[in-house]
């Protein structure tokens, strides 16, 4: 259906943002906030890489005294810490940001000031981070901190309680994006969009939400913990004191591992998107892509203890957890072989977004291979903390994770913009990336297999680790150059790219229902959908639900399984209070670091800050009805 273009205006009427500063701060546009978390995640990815080639110049040459020990352990853990906390699992989360509406044909997420506060919160944790780096209190105990050496006995001052507290900011605004994203996958659906319709990529965001409101707790827990040992003297990881430093390890891993797949299971969205548009046909197996996602999320809480085989743990729990870690494999394999199904069974083409497909499905197999060896306890006593494990996790986190973003970036940039990217250059870096990734960590196994040992700062020259020290470090230095060129695409693209047209690939999803870019409003109508596909349709317009009002800001409720319309919603406009109460929970966290009283104190103005946030504006419009259109 084609809208009247005096219902368009009143639409963006409603639903931009006001103009200037004010407008900045206080939108609650999903689109608008996504676009804040990837900007944020890259640029820190950058510096993180910077600081990973700083370590690899470090390592080219055996005795290298460029590094001091104390500089390369504060490079490796803000490494570290921010690729997996501040860049991995909120760049997934803004992908969900931003596309989860468009794709459900919704105006914006279910609690939109709760997106934006998740955005601040996040932004106050790189803040602290980063700032603490730039005055030189960088944590330096690893992206893990372990006790007993980050307990107040080892690690004097605030290095580690900078760190836990980093972590305490981004997973409050991890958990508050999944609970956001969750809830409006499940019920802001369009009518006909039943389970069972529902795009694989609804379903990996949805799992992936799910897994993070049940591990982040976790982690949460135990930074607190050790900030109390270390702040008012509890002894929960002092063995002397009858405290347990493995409890630590317990319930951090029982939030990283899954950590690794709440990255990983997002890409397995962008890849099944990708592939499906590609290759001119519906998934191959879409039932079975779900249920593996849906297994996935499931066994990925059964195996943490995979990481602690060489901690002394009973043989028995050792052996459970091989079987649990080897088992998580099959339904990884099972997705590989129906996407491989979908494109040699469909009519497949090749632009940049497919090769990053084909680049993850080559990268990602290496480091499930690898991941299935160091699954078996016997193994992996043996290659712990050694490169192998370093080769090993940047396989499954870049190859599995950071490649289909890349495609996921180059697909759906001329929907965010409006242009698109210029095929050649991304070849260009596609080709630098990927090659020089693969020619910098695959040369790690060789090197742990060799005994080489992770986290150190230099080695002895007699142990003739040099030379594939040399080609990971040239490996390394290409894969950024290839960064370098991905980010000149993309800048140069926004302004002289060709324009995009609202659908330039021929996507199946609602998202390419709507103009490129999107107006603040998304899409003017809420469509109907009757199959995995709707936007492939034979070119006959979308079916819609008419009733939703235009004069103001409101959104559809649908049941959770069949999609049926409940009710109309009012959808909260612009607002200054996510940010304030940002600002409060930030104060709090960072004065938390240097007195415990800062916990009762702090509370005052977070609750103001919450009572501004929810006090009524004006009692709620009545209901009125819903109706089909033509």
């Amino acid at each position: 259906m084609k809208p009247d273009p005096s219902l368009l205006e009143q639409l963006d009427r409603n639903w931009r943002d006001p103009p200037g500063l004010w407008g900045f701060l206080t939108t609650v546009d999903h689109k608008r906030i996504a676009a804040r978390y990837i900007v944020t995640a890259l640029l820190l990815m950058f510096l993180a890489g910077m600081l990973a080639l700083d370590m690899r110049w470090q390592l080219s040459v055996p005795e290298n005294t460029r590094m001091t020990p104390q500089l390369f352990n504060e490079s490796f853990s803000l490494h570290g810490s921010t690729m997996l906390f501040l860049v991995s699992v909120p760049l997934m989360e803004a992908m969900a940001f931003w596309l989860v509406p468009l794709m459900l044909g919704a105006r914006n997420m279910a609690f939109p000031r709760l997106g934006a506060f998740s955005f601040w919160l996040y932004f106050g944790g790189v803040l602290t981070l980063w700032v603490a780096h730039a005055i030189d209190i960088t944590p330096d105990l690893g992206w893990f901190e372990y006790p007993p050496l980050s307990g107040p006995a080892y690690s004097p001052g605030h290095r580690a309680d900078i760190w836990a507290q980093m972590i305490t900011f981004t997973e409050v605004a991890a958990l508050a994006a999944s609970v956001n994203v969750a809830a409006t996958i499940l019920k802001m659906r369009p009518p006909g969009m039943t389970l069972a319709r529902m795009p694989v990529f609804l379903w990996a965001m949805l799992i992936a939400s799910i897994m993070t409101m049940f591990s982040m707790p976790a982690v949460m827990l135990v930074t607190s913990m050790l900030i109390a040992d270390r702040l008012v003297s509890t002894q929960f990881f002092s063995v002397a004191a009858g405290g347990d430093a493995v409890l630590f390890q317990h319930l951090f891993w029982f939030f990283g591992h899954p950590e690794v797949y709440i990255i990983f299971v997002p890409a397995t969205g962008f890849v099944s998107s990708i592939v499906e548009t590609f290759s001119r046909r519906v998934l191959y197996g879409h039932s079975v892509l779900v249920l593996a996602i849906l297994s996935i999320g499931a066994l990925a809480f059964g195996l943490w203890v995979h990481h602690m085989f060489a901690v002394g743990l009973p043989r028995l729990g050792n052996d459970f957890y091989t079987a649990a870690s080897m088992a998580i494999a099959v339904p990884a394999g099972l997705q590989i072989f129906c996407w491989i199904a979908t494109i040699g069974t469909g009519r497949t083409w090749f632009p940049t977004p497919m090769l990053w497909i084909l680049g993850f499905v080559a990268t990602f197999v290496i480091g499930w291979l690898s991941g299935v060896m160091t699954a078996s306890a016997a193994l992996d006593l043996q290659l712990t903390d050694t490169y192998f494990i370093v080769a090993h996790l940047h396989y499954v986190l870049i190859g599995g994770a950071i490649f289909p973003l890349f495609g996921a970036f180059c697909y759906w940039y001329p929907k965010a913009t409006g242009r698109l990217m210029s095929e050649r250059w991304g070849k260009v870096a596609f080709v630098l990336i990927v090659g020089g990734f693969n020619l910098g960590f695959f040369p790690m196994h060789l090197l742990g297999l060799e005994g080489m040992p992770r986290r150190v700062y230099t080695y002895p020259a007699h142990m003739g680790w040099d030379m594939l020290n040399q080609i990971a470090t040239a490996g390394s230095a290409i894969a950024v150059t290839g960064g370098l060129v991905f980010a000149a695409n993309a800048l140069c693209s926004y302004w002289r790219g060709k324009p995009s047209g609202a659908d330039p690939w021929g996507g199946s999803t609602l998202e390419w229902a709507t103009a490129s870019p999107p107006p603040a409003y998304n899409i003017p109508f809420t469509p109907r959908v009757d199959s995995l596909t709707p936007m492939w349709n034979g070119g006959a317009p979308l079916p819609a639900l008419d009733g939703i009002a235009i004069d103001t800001r409101e959104v559809l409720v649908s049941s959770v399984t069949d999609a049926q319309p409940l009710y109309r919603q009012k959808s909260a406009g612009p607002s200054i209070w996510p940010l304030i109460a940002a600002l409060a929970v930030s104060a709090m966290f960072i004065a938390s670091i240097f007195t415990p009283w800062a916990i009762p104190i702090g509370a005052l103005p977070i609750g103001a800050a919450l009572t501004g946030w929810f006090w009524p504006s004006r009692p709620r419009a009545k209901i009125g009805a819903l109706e089909a259109a033509p």
